[in-house]
């Protein structure tokens, strides 16, 4: 976040959204930037950034759309996870994909480096949704002979829902009258029609409420509606940048005071829906891989819905290290560990560091204020680096004060910093414009959902430590502001030169992050609805363009044939798939949930509309409750739905089973042990 050449204290320098942030506010974060450069922990070399070239705006955008999982944009590879994700975007996120791909095409188009396609071969038209109606859509196909059977079969597809021609997968498992949304891509040469065919997707991004699929926004759908007076509720069940775009002008910039106090924040209220909340773990890593893609898009959608542009400015880059504890990269710290535990997620020496310190220093005045001793600090650095891995460092004979200082000299050596540095001025010109501070939230919350793995599950693990250090302000005197103060220097660096003004609002900023992600600790790591329900439709689409989408020709052609010879009371005979057949064979509403891990592995559960995933915990308690120990054995035990349209949902025990088996009728139910750091 700071410069090397500005580590003092510079003069007051205000902007709207710093009226009452001032030099004398930041007293903390000044006095750690000035511990940070007179102490360097022990006064290890300075590592070497490596030069960073000029990049283009076209190189940037290259990058954006391979960071959201659209490289085969660029390299025109048919790619079925990139036709996917094209697939469930809503207008806004559609929107911004094209804005990057026109500014990457305007620009490869200048040099002349290669031929790039026009933005309307990708998405067919040029409005800001891909999910527009069937007739838009044929209108883009030119009236060769082949391409005319593809109008055909789109306009009878869109004038007869029956028809066999588009049933023969019904990926919702919804009623037959269903609407059904289609998308246009063309790749190369190739025009590929991708029959969506689940629920309808509005311009919100938010589910159809009259269909039983997930979170829909209706008062009926939340198991409860008790929100205080002095709280707002927070809705995670419609995409944040459709919601900035409904949102009239003149209330979109409405001015809130950016204040150091902690009763300013606001306090939100999440409801749960029937399908209740999942955190971030709760999914597999390759439905997170999608929701991580999902959120770049999104954040740069609701960006763009304020009329920001979220520069990726380049920050150098620093090479870290191979081995040993400080300045290696989050990920190579995990591989050592995984050695020795596979299911670890934050470093084992950051959770060392946060044991010492709850040991004996939560209630130690100024904690982190503290320098420790040098000497000291400098030794347990060289022993840590040499015998970590090993198991070989004696942890007994450290003190909650140099793990204290340890800790934070662990993220400031981190060769790229824990948050993401290059965003930061996007965040100062939201802030500067001063929304609401539920604004400030939703662009934090894509952003942390946008983070690597590693670096997302680090950042959580902090954050609850930090709130317990917090907990015990009345003795340690560390409070919500003061870790913050203290923290941002160490949290979010850069090498870049900034004069002092522009240096003070960076400063302010990145405090303010840090403070907002304390302050809703408990909501911010929870994966919002509306990006769930995105990577069930993509994982949809992905299953229908393998199973039946091999060639658009031979695919038209077959059902053209279909259609014609046979007739309707057949036609809805093919509609079923294998695996629609295998449905029906089980009652409907009867689920069978297997335990592999218990004595009572299996049980067939008949489901009503108030089972919950904690009465099917129950009854497994009740059959292996002959054994103290199957008792003792089941308590961190969680109900997963695996496979369908998701790879593997560890389920809320609030959620009801009935509403998350109609949106998933094709998964599987499984308890087992949940994972945890």
């Amino acid at each position: 976040m700071l410069s090397n050449e500005s580590l003092h204290s510079p003069a007051c320098s205000r902007s709207n959204s710093q009226a009452s942030i001032d030099s004398a506010s930041m007293e903390d974060f000044w006095r750690e930037i000035e511990s940070i450069k007179e102490n360097s922990m022990g006064g290890q070399e300075e590592q070497t950034p490596t030069e960073v070239k000029p990049v283009d705006e076209g190189e940037l955008e290259a990058e954006w759309l391979q960071d959201v999982g659209l490289s085969a944009l660029i390299s025109g590879d048919e790619e079925e996870n990139g036709k996917a994700l094209l697939s469930t975007l809503t207008r806004t996120q559609a929107a911004a994909v094209k804005k990057r791909y026109n500014t990457y095409t305007q620009t490869m188009r200048k040099k002349n480096k290669q031929s790039v396609r026009d933005v309307r071969d990708i998405f067919g038209v040029s409005e800001p949704s891909l999910g527009d109606t069937c007739d838009n859509h044929t209108t883009q196909l030119d009236n060769t002979q082949e391409e005319k059977e593809l109008q055909g079969v789109l306009k009878t597809s869109c004038s007869s829902p029956d028809d066999a021609s588009l049933n023969s997968t019904t990926l919702s498992h919804g009623s037959q009258d269903e609407e059904r949304s289609f998308a246009v891509l063309r790749i190369g040469s190739m025009s590929i029609l991708e029959t969506i065919q689940d629920i309808t997707i509005h311009s919100n991004g938010s589910a159809d409420p009259g269909r039983s699929v997930q979170n829909s926004v209706t008062d009926d759908g939340y198991v409860e509606k008790n929100i205080p007076p002095e709280a707002e509720e927070l809705s995670f069940e419609v995409s944040y940048s459709e919601m900035v775009t409904e949102v009239p002008k003149r209330n979109k910039f409405k001015k809130s005071d950016f204040k150091k106090e902690d009763y300013v924040l606001t306090k939100f209220i999440v409801q749960k829906t029937r399908f209740g909340l999942t955190e971030a773990g709760d999914l597999s890593a390759e439905d997170m891989k999608k929701i991580r893609h999902l959120s770049l898009i999104e954040l740069t959608a609701f960006f763009d819905a304020f009329g920001i542009q979220l520069k990726r400015n380049k920050t150098e880059k620093v090479k870290g290290r191979d081995n040993g504890i400080f300045g290696v990269p989050l990920t190579v710290l995990l591989d050592n560990d995984r050695k020795k535990d596979p299911e670890v997620k934050v470093p084992l020496v950051l959770q060392k560091f946060f044991e010492k310190v709850e040991e004996s220093g939560l209630e130690s005045e100024g904690i982190f204020r503290l320098s420790g001793c040098t000497a000291k600090v400098k030794q347990y650095r060289e022993e840590l680096d040499a015998k970590f891995n090993a198991d070989k460092f004696k942890w007994d004979k450290m003190c909650h004060r140099e793990a204290a200082v340890m800790l934070k000299a662990f993220f400031r050596e981190l060769p790229t910093s824990l948050f993401p540095v290059e965003y930061i001025p996007a965040f100062i010109t939201l802030m500067e414009r001063g929304p609401h501070i539920k604004v400030q939230f939703q662009a934090l919350h894509l952003m942390v959902m946008a983070l690597p793995d590693a670096n997302r599950d680090t950042a959580q693990a902090l954050m609850t430590f930090f709130n317990k250090v917090i907990a015990n302000e009345s003795k340690n005197r560390m409070t919500l502001w003061n870790i913050s103060t203290i923290m941002a220097p160490n949290l979010f660096f850069s090498r870049s030169k900034h004069s002092d003004p522009e240096e003070l609002l960076l400063a302010s900023t990145a405090v303010h992050i840090i403070r907002l992600m304390l302050k809703y600790q408990k909501i911010l790591w929870k994966v919002p609805s509306f990006l769930i329900t995105q990577v069930r439709r993509m994982n949809e689409a992905t299953m229908l363009l393998k199973k039946q989408l091999p060639s658009v020709k031979k695919l038209l052609r077959r059902k053209t044939i279909e259609r014609e010879v046979t007739s309707p009371k057949t036609a809805k005979v093919l509609q079923k798939s294998p695996s629609a057949r295998r449905m029906s064979d089980v009652p409907e509403g009867v689920i069978r949930v297997h335990a592999p891990l218990l004595s009572k592995v299996s049980m067939a559960i008949q489901l009503n509309s108030q089972t919950k995933a904690k009465d099917i915990l129950s009854k497994f308690q009740y059959e292996n409750s002959h054994g103290s120990s199957e008792c003792i054995k089941i308590q961190n035990h969680r109900l997963y739905e695996i496979g369908g349209n998701i790879g593997q949902h560890c389920l809320d025990p609030d959620a009801y089973i009935l509403d998350v088996y109609h949106v998933n009728p094709q998964a599987e139910w499984v308890i087992k042990p949940q994972s945890s750091f």
